[in-house]
Protein backbone atom coordinates (compact mmCIF):
# COMPACT_ATOMS: atom_id res chain seq x y z
CA UNK A 1 0.00 0.00 0.00
CA UNK A 2 1.06 3.57 -0.66
CA UNK A 3 -0.23 6.65 1.10
CA UNK A 4 -3.17 8.33 -0.69
CA UNK A 5 -2.50 11.67 -2.35
CA UNK A 6 -4.46 14.61 -0.90
CA UNK A 7 -6.30 16.78 -3.37
CA UNK A 8 -4.76 19.91 -1.85
CA UNK A 9 -1.53 20.24 0.12
CA UNK A 10 0.34 23.16 1.63
CA UNK A 11 3.04 21.64 3.89
CA UNK A 12 5.50 20.02 1.52
CA UNK A 13 8.79 18.17 1.49
CA UNK A 14 11.03 18.24 -1.57
CA UNK A 15 13.30 15.43 -2.74
CA UNK A 16 15.75 16.14 -5.55
CA UNK A 17 19.42 16.41 -6.41
CA UNK A 18 20.57 17.70 -9.84
CA UNK A 19 20.11 21.08 -11.47
CA UNK A 20 17.04 19.94 -13.43
CA UNK A 21 15.17 19.78 -10.09
CA UNK A 22 16.06 23.30 -8.93
CA UNK A 23 13.38 25.24 -10.89
CA UNK A 24 10.66 23.15 -9.24
CA UNK A 25 11.96 23.96 -5.76
CA UNK A 26 12.15 27.67 -6.55
CA UNK A 27 8.67 27.58 -8.09
CA UNK A 28 7.12 26.04 -4.97
CA UNK A 29 8.67 28.67 -2.71
CA UNK A 30 7.69 31.50 -5.08
CA UNK A 31 4.10 30.20 -5.09
CA UNK A 32 4.03 30.42 -1.25
CA UNK A 33 3.92 26.70 -0.56
CA UNK A 34 5.49 25.84 2.78
CA UNK A 35 8.51 23.68 1.98
CA UNK A 36 9.17 22.18 5.39
CA UNK A 37 12.20 20.07 4.51
CA UNK A 38 14.46 19.15 1.58
CA UNK A 39 16.14 15.77 1.09
CA UNK A 40 18.99 15.46 -1.39
CA UNK A 41 21.99 13.25 -2.09
CA UNK A 42 25.13 13.59 0.01
CA UNK A 43 27.86 16.09 -0.83
CA UNK A 44 30.59 14.78 -3.11
CA UNK A 45 34.28 15.51 -3.50
CA UNK A 46 34.93 16.88 -6.97
CA UNK A 47 38.01 17.92 -8.86
CA UNK A 48 41.51 17.71 -7.45
CA UNK A 49 40.69 19.44 -4.20
CA UNK A 50 39.30 17.85 -1.10
CA UNK A 51 36.33 20.18 -0.62
CA UNK A 52 32.87 18.68 -0.54
CA UNK A 53 30.44 20.07 -3.11
CA UNK A 54 26.68 20.07 -2.40
CA UNK A 55 24.12 19.02 -4.96
CA UNK A 56 22.47 21.87 -6.90
CA UNK A 57 19.27 21.25 -4.94
CA UNK A 58 21.08 21.52 -1.60
CA UNK A 59 22.75 24.75 -2.69
CA UNK A 60 19.36 26.14 -3.74
CA UNK A 61 17.71 25.02 -0.50
CA UNK A 62 20.40 26.65 1.59
CA UNK A 63 20.03 29.90 -0.36
CA UNK A 64 16.31 29.76 0.48
CA UNK A 65 17.03 29.02 4.17
CA UNK A 66 15.28 25.65 4.00
CA UNK A 67 15.98 22.68 6.25
CA UNK A 68 18.08 20.05 4.40
CA UNK A 69 19.19 16.47 5.07
CA UNK A 70 20.34 13.40 3.12
CA UNK A 71 18.04 10.64 4.36
CA UNK A 72 14.46 10.02 3.24
CA UNK A 73 13.62 8.49 6.60
CA UNK A 74 14.06 11.94 8.15
CA UNK A 75 10.65 12.82 6.74
CA UNK A 76 9.00 10.34 9.08
CA UNK A 77 10.07 12.34 12.13
CA UNK A 78 8.67 15.70 11.02
CA UNK A 79 5.90 17.03 13.27
CA UNK A 80 3.28 17.94 12.41
CA UNK A 81 3.47 15.53 9.44
CA UNK A 82 3.88 16.96 5.97
CA UNK A 83 0.92 16.84 3.57
CA UNK A 84 2.87 15.76 0.51
CA UNK A 85 6.40 15.11 -0.74
CA UNK A 86 7.45 16.28 -4.21
CA UNK A 87 10.13 14.18 -5.92
CA UNK A 88 12.18 15.52 -8.86
CA UNK A 89 15.20 13.57 -10.14
CA UNK A 90 16.07 12.42 -6.64
CA UNK A 91 18.22 9.51 -7.80
CA UNK A 92 17.41 7.06 -5.01
CA UNK A 93 14.85 4.31 -4.50
CA UNK A 94 12.24 5.26 -1.92
CA UNK A 95 11.44 2.29 0.28
CA UNK A 96 7.90 0.99 0.92
CA UNK A 97 7.78 1.96 4.64
CA UNK A 98 8.15 5.61 3.61
CA UNK A 99 5.69 5.35 0.72
CA UNK A 100 3.13 3.84 3.08
CA UNK A 101 3.21 6.87 5.37
CA UNK A 102 4.04 9.85 3.17
CA UNK A 103 2.06 10.76 0.02
CA UNK A 104 4.47 11.46 -2.84
CA UNK A 105 4.24 12.83 -6.36
CA UNK A 106 6.99 12.99 -8.94
CA UNK A 107 7.86 15.09 -11.97
CA UNK A 108 9.21 12.68 -14.58
CA UNK A 109 10.81 14.04 -17.74
CA UNK A 110 9.23 11.86 -20.41
CA UNK A 111 5.82 10.93 -21.76
CA UNK A 112 5.19 7.85 -19.65
CA UNK A 113 5.20 4.92 -20.03
CA UNK A 114 7.88 5.72 -22.61
CA UNK A 115 11.30 6.09 -21.05
CA UNK A 116 10.83 5.07 -17.47
CA UNK A 117 14.12 5.20 -15.59
CA UNK A 118 17.26 7.22 -15.05
CA UNK A 119 18.00 8.85 -18.43
CA UNK A 120 14.71 9.71 -20.17
CA UNK A 121 15.97 12.89 -21.86
CA UNK A 122 19.09 11.26 -23.28
CA UNK A 123 17.29 8.12 -24.44
CA UNK A 124 14.55 10.10 -26.16
CA UNK A 125 17.18 12.07 -28.06
CA UNK A 126 19.21 9.00 -29.01
CA UNK A 127 16.10 7.19 -30.24
CA UNK A 128 15.18 10.06 -32.55
CA UNK A 129 11.88 10.76 -30.79
CA UNK A 130 10.06 13.77 -32.18
CA UNK A 131 8.34 14.53 -28.87
CA UNK A 132 8.94 14.15 -25.18
CA UNK A 133 7.45 15.93 -22.18
CA UNK A 134 6.81 15.98 -18.46
CA UNK A 135 4.47 13.83 -16.41
CA UNK A 136 3.25 14.65 -12.93
CA UNK A 137 2.61 11.27 -11.37
CA UNK A 138 2.07 9.47 -8.09
CA UNK A 139 5.15 7.74 -6.74
CA UNK A 140 4.54 3.98 -6.65
CA UNK A 141 6.70 0.99 -5.73
CA UNK A 142 7.36 0.10 -9.40
CA UNK A 143 9.87 2.10 -11.44
CA UNK A 144 8.03 5.22 -12.67
CA UNK A 145 4.85 3.15 -12.79
CA UNK A 146 2.45 5.41 -10.87
CA UNK A 147 -0.78 6.94 -12.12
CA UNK A 148 -0.40 10.24 -13.99
CA UNK A 149 -2.13 13.50 -13.03
CA UNK A 150 -0.97 15.70 -15.89
CA UNK A 151 1.26 15.68 -18.98
CA UNK A 152 2.92 18.42 -20.99
CA UNK A 153 4.22 17.59 -24.48
CA UNK A 154 7.45 19.12 -25.84
CA UNK A 155 8.78 18.81 -29.41
CA UNK A 156 12.37 17.69 -30.02
CA UNK A 157 13.89 19.62 -32.91
CA UNK A 158 16.51 18.32 -35.32
CA UNK A 159 19.20 20.40 -33.61
CA UNK A 160 17.94 20.19 -30.02
CA UNK A 161 20.65 19.32 -27.50
CA UNK A 162 20.05 17.38 -24.31
CA UNK A 163 21.20 20.38 -22.28
CA UNK A 164 18.66 22.69 -23.92
CA UNK A 165 15.93 20.07 -23.64
CA UNK A 166 16.63 19.52 -19.93
CA UNK A 167 16.42 23.26 -19.30
CA UNK A 168 13.10 23.49 -21.14
CA UNK A 169 11.62 20.48 -19.36
CA UNK A 170 12.77 21.74 -15.97
CA UNK A 171 10.90 25.02 -16.43
CA UNK A 172 7.76 23.39 -17.85
CA UNK A 173 7.75 20.76 -15.11
CA UNK A 174 7.99 23.43 -12.43
CA UNK A 175 5.08 25.34 -13.96
CA UNK A 176 3.07 22.12 -14.26
CA UNK A 177 3.73 21.23 -10.62
CA UNK A 178 2.55 24.57 -9.24
CA UNK A 179 -0.50 24.65 -11.51
CA UNK A 180 -1.63 21.17 -10.49
CA UNK A 181 -1.05 21.76 -6.79
CA UNK A 182 -2.95 25.04 -6.89
CA UNK A 183 -5.92 23.58 -8.81
CA UNK A 184 -6.01 20.26 -6.97
CA UNK A 185 -4.71 16.75 -7.70
CA UNK A 186 -7.75 15.02 -9.12
CA UNK A 187 -8.45 11.83 -11.06
CA UNK A 188 -5.03 10.40 -11.97
CA UNK A 189 -4.97 8.09 -14.98
CA UNK A 190 -3.15 4.76 -15.24
CA UNK A 191 -0.35 4.73 -17.79
CA UNK A 192 -1.37 3.36 -21.16
CA UNK A 193 0.81 1.31 -23.52
CA UNK A 194 3.95 -0.77 -23.34
CA UNK A 195 6.73 0.79 -21.26
CA UNK A 196 10.23 1.43 -22.52
CA UNK A 197 13.17 1.89 -20.18
CA UNK A 198 15.80 4.61 -20.05
CA UNK A 199 18.86 3.03 -18.49
CA UNK A 200 21.68 5.30 -17.39
CA UNK A 201 24.19 5.74 -20.20
CA UNK A 202 27.41 3.80 -19.78
CA UNK A 203 30.79 5.38 -20.49
CA UNK A 204 31.36 3.28 -23.61
CA UNK A 205 28.10 4.52 -25.13
CA UNK A 206 29.60 7.98 -25.54
CA UNK A 207 32.37 6.69 -27.84
CA UNK A 208 31.47 7.44 -31.44
CA UNK A 209 30.97 4.41 -33.68
CA UNK A 210 31.88 5.72 -37.12
CA UNK A 211 30.09 2.81 -38.82
CA UNK A 212 26.78 4.33 -37.70
CA UNK A 213 24.81 6.73 -39.91
CA UNK A 214 25.59 10.43 -39.62
CA UNK A 215 22.18 11.14 -38.07
CA UNK A 216 22.85 8.63 -35.28
CA UNK A 217 26.25 10.16 -34.52
CA UNK A 218 24.71 13.63 -34.56
CA UNK A 219 22.19 12.57 -31.90
CA UNK A 220 24.97 11.24 -29.68
CA UNK A 221 26.88 14.51 -29.99
CA UNK A 222 23.72 16.43 -29.07
CA UNK A 223 23.36 14.29 -25.93
CA UNK A 224 26.77 15.62 -24.82
CA UNK A 225 30.01 13.87 -23.95
CA UNK A 226 30.65 12.18 -27.32
CA UNK A 227 34.27 11.33 -27.99
CA UNK A 228 36.60 9.56 -30.38
CA UNK A 229 40.33 8.98 -30.58
CA UNK A 230 42.78 10.90 -32.73
CA UNK A 231 46.39 9.83 -33.02
CA UNK A 232 46.17 7.87 -29.80
CA UNK A 233 44.49 10.55 -27.70
CA UNK A 234 40.89 11.26 -26.79
CA UNK A 235 39.10 13.95 -28.76
CA UNK A 236 35.73 15.17 -27.52
CA UNK A 237 33.20 16.36 -30.09
CA UNK A 238 31.21 19.13 -28.43
CA UNK A 239 29.06 20.32 -31.31
CA UNK A 240 28.24 19.38 -34.89
CA UNK A 241 25.44 19.69 -37.40
CA UNK A 242 24.07 17.88 -40.42
CA UNK A 243 24.32 19.40 -43.90
CA UNK A 244 22.91 17.47 -46.84
CA UNK A 245 23.27 14.26 -44.89
CA UNK A 246 26.89 14.88 -43.94
CA UNK A 247 28.13 15.47 -40.40
CA UNK A 248 29.94 18.80 -40.02
CA UNK A 249 31.96 19.39 -36.84
CA UNK A 250 31.64 22.73 -35.08
CA UNK A 251 33.71 22.47 -31.89
CA UNK A 252 36.06 19.89 -30.40
CA UNK A 253 38.27 19.45 -27.36
CA UNK A 254 41.63 17.71 -27.69
CA UNK A 255 42.82 15.79 -24.65
CA UNK A 256 44.27 18.17 -22.05
CA UNK A 257 43.22 21.30 -23.95
CA UNK A 258 40.25 23.69 -23.91
CA UNK A 259 37.28 23.56 -26.27
CA UNK A 260 38.02 25.15 -29.64
CA UNK A 261 36.24 25.58 -32.92
CA UNK A 262 36.82 22.72 -35.32
CA UNK A 263 38.31 24.84 -38.09
CA UNK A 264 41.04 26.19 -35.82
CA UNK A 265 41.84 22.71 -34.52
CA UNK A 266 41.90 21.23 -38.03
CA UNK A 267 44.32 23.86 -39.32
CA UNK A 268 46.85 22.70 -36.77
CA UNK A 269 46.13 18.97 -36.67
CA UNK A 270 45.46 18.48 -40.39
CA UNK A 271 43.33 15.35 -39.93
CA UNK A 272 42.48 13.10 -42.84
CA UNK A 273 38.94 11.69 -43.14
CA UNK A 274 40.31 8.19 -42.61
CA UNK A 275 41.77 9.13 -39.23
CA UNK A 276 38.30 9.87 -37.92
CA UNK A 277 36.40 7.13 -39.68
CA UNK A 278 38.82 4.46 -38.45
CA UNK A 279 39.01 5.76 -34.88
Amino acid sequence: MIAPIPEFASRLAFLGSPSIAVPALHALVAADFEVVHVVTRIDKRRGRGSDLVPTPVKAAAQSLNLSVSHHVDDLLAIEPPIDLAVVVAFGQIIKPPVLERIPMINIHFSLLPRWRGAAPVERALLAGDHFTGTCLMQVAEGLDAGDVYDTVEVPIGESTTAAALRDRLAVLGAEQLVRCLQHGLRDPKPQQGAPTYAAKLLADEFRIDWTQPAVTIDRLIRVGGAWTTFRGKRLKIHAAHLADGDLIFDSVQPEGKPVMDYASWARGARPTPEEFRNA
